[in-house]
């Protein structure tokens, strides 16, 4: 049993957004007694060859809430990704709102900062984010109470945010099929992921489970929707009952296998920033990349 106050009762209206650039599933949540809404890991589309940013993923997701007549309260980041852009602060711009994340953010920026030798301008306190969350924190979209636990492993600041009855988990998780995120990136620990997952399996089975990424293993469709229940029967990783030294052995073994993602430096320089882009000295929008550094 969980020992977070979650109510299953509650059941929100939960929209996804795929991006196939980057296999991302964003997510709009709106709170079933009121029009106020929150928007979960938003993309903002970038041509990494070109040094191109656009919003066009963005644009849906605005537009949708428009369209609905909603009220945007939160615009939540499970964690700081390595693999797409977040669009918070252009979505913020559009339709206000508060952007949230959680509070071991500053771990990530003290780590991230060091390895793109960022100056002593860049704040590693988590101020660019309107709110940081700990364990066991309970805010609100509109009237419905949102549950943050944290769950470590993939990167220090990860969390799954519970809204009534759906889990937004980002990468601590992936469908049944697709098993567990990587935990070798810095600050990333494959036992504390195992941990985290315990903490996310023990919410009732009836919780419904939206991933952040989906890349259609065995050629099926893009899914993003499962249940605990399906995750602590069929997880390939973590299901039916897989000790932690055997997750920890096989994920440092898997791990050492995979690439890095195609956007990773990019994407760490702008989202420990809470989707701002870096500039330099004069002010333009510009990206580093550090040689040997990751």
């Amino acid at each position: 049993m969980t020992p977070y106050p979650v109510n299953m009762d509650i059941r929100p209206e939960v929209t996804g957004f795929f991006d196939p650039a980057t296999n991302t599933i964003s997510y709009v949540v709106q709170d079933p007694a009121s029009d106020a809404c929150a928007v979960v890991d938003s993309v903002m589309d970038i041509d990494y060859a070109a040094g191109r940013i656009t919003y066009d993923h963005a644009d849906a997701i605005i537009a949708f809430i428009r369209d609905r007549g909603l009220r945007l309260d939160w615009i939540i980041e499970t964690h700081v990704h390595a693999d797409h852009l977040s669009a918070a602060p252009y979505i913020q711009q559009a339709l206000g709102g508060r952007i949230g994340i959680g509070d071991k953010i500053m771990v990530v920026q003290d780590t991230f900062g060091k390895i793109f030798n960022e100056g002593t301008e860049f704040q590693r306190d988590g101020s660019q984010f309107d709110a940081l969350f700990k364990d066991g924190d309970v805010y609100h979209v509109g009237t419905m109470p949102v549950v943050a636990i944290a769950t470590p492993g993939h990167t220090p600041a990860c969390m799954v945010h519970v809204m009534g009855n759906a889990a937004f988990v980002g990468d601590t998780l992936f469908m049944p099929d697709g098993g567990s995120a990587r935990a070798d990136f810095p600050g990333g620990d494959a036992g504390e992921l195992y941990d985290s997952i315990q903490k996310v399996l023990a919410l009732p089975d009836r919780t419904r489970l939206f991933i952040c990424h989906d890349y259609g293993p065995n050629g099926r469709d893009i899914q993003w929707e499962t249940t605990i229940a399906e995750e602590r029967a069929h997880n390939i990783h973590v299901g039916q009952g897989a000790t932690r030294d055997d997750f920890i052995r096989f994920r440092t073994e898997r791990d050492a296998t995979l690439a890095m993602p195609r956007l990773i430096i990019p994407s760490l320089q702008v989202n420990m920033r809470a989707g701002e882009m870096p500039v330099d000295r004069d002010g333009r929008p510009m990206l580093k990349v550090p040689v040997n550094g990751l």
